[in-house]
């Protein structure tokens, strides 16, 4: 206990011979109290590291929830579209997403936490979320391409069908205008014909009787007699072996009268219902028929 008394005496006079020496030569001594230098500050470092320890989490929080939006509004859309996308998934897995932020957010509630390695985790499953919606929705958006240019096409199609339809008639209307007396001088009317028969005389007994149910008087039957005289003769057996034509009419082909009857092979009647259906529409009447075979050889 002494010798330690006496070895801190002996130290503070040589600390106080040293400091008085340098005072009264006037020199600057050659070292500095420890209570003058700059304090570190290690609570201030670690607060702004907290600080942006803790923007990068909420940074990675909005993250995830702009992908787990993207991944359910795209996964809506894909359904309200009912379009086959051309892959049979059609949904995102956020599960591990959910996972990730539901620990970062327990991480966030605890004060020590070291949030660090679960924003990483966040931030790593959000960039892969995203990524996949992103890829269904360009999948999306090409089937809505090809839907809408199937629909262009089809709108297409029928306008120019419309186009040509419109055409047709003007060009039938124009024979038959420029043709008003387009009646043959000598139709050949056969005689002796019965209503229902079989014969090319009951055929035109037949196309006689049914002219009244389309609108069409005795004036038209003359070009009637003509035209289907040079088609077929009024033969319900005819048969064109080069084009397919059958019957009186000469469909083609001639399984088009089948929508007159089943019988259309048979019947004389079913033959010359087909016939008037298709003159009517395409034609308005037999003269004006009559007029187109006469200009160009068909009606």
């Amino acid at each position: 206990m002494a010798t330690l008394t006496v070895g801190l005496v002996a130290a503070v006079g040589v600390t106080g011979t040293s400091a008085s020496t340098a005072q009264a030569s006037g020199a600057s001594p050659n070292f500095v109290l420890a209570s003058s230098t700059a304090p570190l500050q290690p609570g201030a470092v670690e607060s702004n590291s907290t600080i942006e320890v803790a923007s990068a989490a909420d940074e990675a929080r909005t993250l995830a929830e702009s992908a787990m939006t993207a991944s359910t509004t795209v996964t809506a859309d894909i359904t309200a579209s009912g379009l086959d996308i051309g892959s049979p998934v059609t949904t995102v897995d956020t599960t591990e997403l959910a996972t990730s932020v539901q620990q970062l957010e327990r991480a966030q509630a605890l004060p020590f936490a070291d949030l660090s390695e679960v924003t990483e985790d966040v931030t790593a499953e959000a960039a892969s979320v995203t990524e996949q919606a992103a890829g269904l929705r360009g999948q999306l958006d090409a089937a809505i391409a090809v839907k809408a240019a199937a629909e262009a096409a089809a709108a297409e199609a029928a306008r120019l069908a419309a186009e040509a339809a419109a055409a047709a008639a003007t060009a039938a209307a124009a024979v038959e205008e420029s043709s008003p007396a387009a009646a043959p001088a000598n139709p050949v009317y056969a005689t002796g014909g019965a209503v229902g028969g079989s014969s090319p005389a009951d055929a035109q007994a037949t196309a006689r009787s049914m002219l009244g149910g389309y609108g069409w008087g005795d004036d038209q039957f003359g070009c009637l007699v003509s035209l289907w005289q040079k088609e077929s003769g009024w033969n319900y057996k005819a048969h064109n072996p080069s084009s397919g034509a059958y019957g009186i009419p000469q469909a083609l082909p001639g399984s088009k009268m089948a929508s007159a009857g089943a019988d259309w092979q048979t019947n004389a009647a079913t033959q010359i219902a087909w016939g008037f259906g298709y003159i009517s529409g395409r034609y308005g009447t037999p003269c004006g028929a009559w007029g187109q075979s006469q200009s160009v050889g068909w009606y």
